[in-house]
């Protein structure tokens, strides 16, 4: 049988003009929007102090590929919307991804899917194969850092947002347990935001409180952030998973403020019986939600479940009537009336916890759901990879966006508009040209971010 290698490819006509394709363009890369994330990293220099979290116990002598290469690698991946090792070994290729894992020499090719795979399995034991392993605390601890380093000055005040999400499995991970609230067998990870900067990404098993082990990770937080704000008001907020007598108590006794959300129950529907009937009554006369606020202190009573509080607290009630039924709400606080009033308090301060949902979702967007290793050690490590890539991104929008027309858009939208740009990528001795496309029609943002990058 004769083969026969065929170098162009017709197609129908449009109008009139005869339309071909070849693959003579060279080397053609769909990320040229990338180099503004490398920007960025300069920026933050988070790549090479992330490298510096992790011990490498290779021979140096037949090391091809460097840690810090193949972090970048794999992060600049991920932020770029590659969610599998697999990707790699066509990246790897990729001349565009070579200068952003910083490789000397771009005619040789990066680490592949089975090198990037080792390095996410090593777990410091001895090991013939997986000699890289990574320190946690160094981590948690840059996390921090790389918020702290985002303000010139100690900020008057700041509040942290806590707060968990579900990360289904679909194998026989360590730690999998069947979550009957997310009907699924999931991770249940804990995240601490302020604002859009992520200070916490904490793997852990399903089978236990929402809360397990947050008052630590709060602890080292607020400690870390304390050393260098000794005077900053720090408040904390969280919804009613997070409304546990241990963590208030804490709060109250290091000067830290809080607001959480509390499960209604009978008993404290009794007591906005008064409200509730006056909400009842506007909705009917007006056929529009109506929503009246109360106050009261309160302390929850022990079972035999759980112990109750060691205290009366404030708390703030939302008596409300929507759609032809009730919709009471309560929240639990520290912060007095005379700061924060009750209508505000809640309608101003504790419901914009929910732009941290948006955060978490963004997660996703950066594959932090991708827990198919076998270890929860493994899969706490692809955590971080995808929490750095959004680092990362963030910071591309807080630096590089910022009074632009997507100051406040979402990861996918970045990634689409501005990263997914094609270019023609030229290798000599002396440059590295990027020819981006010139039918990419957000040339003037590009422009506005590389020079808000530059400064």
């Amino acid at each position: 049988m004769t083969e026969c290698n065929q170098s162009s490819f017709g197609f129908e006509n449009c109008a009139g003009r005869e339309v071909v394709a070849s693959f003579d363009g060279g080397t053609i890369s769909s990320d040229g929007g990338c180099l503004l994330l490398r920007q960025t990293d300069q920026r933050l220099n988070l790549l090479p102090r992330l490298a510096g979290c992790f011990v490498d116990r290779r021979d140096p002598e037949r090391v091809e590929h460097s840690v810090l290469e193949m972090l970048s690698q794999r992060i600049y991946g991920l932020a770029l919307g590659y969610e599998d090792l697999n990707d790699h070994e066509d990246l790897r290729l990729d001349p565009l991804f070579g200068v952003l894992s910083g490789r000397k020499d771009l005619n040789r090719p990066l680490a592949g899917k089975s090198t990037l795979n080792r390095m996410e399995l090593g777990n410091g034991m001895p090991d013939r194969y997986k000699k890289i392993t990574f320190w946690k605390d160094s981590l948690d601890e840059l996390l921090v850092a790389v918020f702290i380093e985002s303000h010139d000055k100690p900020p008057e005040q700041v509040i942290i947002d806590v707060d968990t999400t579900d990360l289904p499995l679909h194998g026989k991970q360590e730690g999998r347990f069947f979550h009957g609230y997310y009907d699924c067998y999931c991770y249940l990870p804990l995240y601490i935001f302020c604002g859009e900067h992520v200070l916490c990404a904490r793997l852990r098993q399903s089978d236990r409180d929402a809360s397990a082990g947050s008052l630590r990770e709060i602890q080292r937080v607020i400690t870390q952030l304390r050393a260098a704000w000794p005077d900053t008001r720090i408040i904390l907020r969280g919804d009613s998973g997070f409304c546990r007598n241990q963590l208030m108590s804490w709060c109250e006794s290091n000067n830290v403020e809080y607001v959480f959300g509390l499960a209604r129950n009978q008993r404290l529907r009794r007591i906005i019986g008064r409200e509730m009937w006056q909400a009842t009554e506007e909705w009917n006369r007006t056929g529009k939600p109506a929503r009246i606020f109360a106050e009261f202190s309160y302390a929850t009573k022990s079972t035999k479940k759980r112990p109750g509080w060691d205290r009366e607290r404030r708390v703030v009630a939302k008596a409300e009537h929507i759609d032809g039924k009730e919709n009471p709400r309560f929240v639990v606080t520290s912060l007095n009336p005379e700061q924060w009033p009750a209508r505000s308090l809640y309608e101003e301060l504790y419901c914009a916890r929910g732009d941290m949902e948006n955060r978490i979702k963004e997660q996703f967007s950066l594959f932090a759901d991708r827990v198919s290793a076998e270890t929860m050690r493994a899969n706490q490590l692809r955590l971080y990879l995808s929490v750095m890539a959004y680092v990362l991104v963030s910071g591309l929008r807080r630096l590089g966006l910022k009074a632009t027309e997507m100051a406040d858009a979402q990861v996918n939208t970045i990634r689409t508009r501005l990263l997914k740009i094609g270019a023609q990528i030229r290798v000599s001795v002396r440059r590295v040209r990027v020819s981006l496309s010139s039918a990419f029609p957000s040339q003037h943002l590009f422009q506005q971010v590389w020079a808000n990058l530059r400064c």
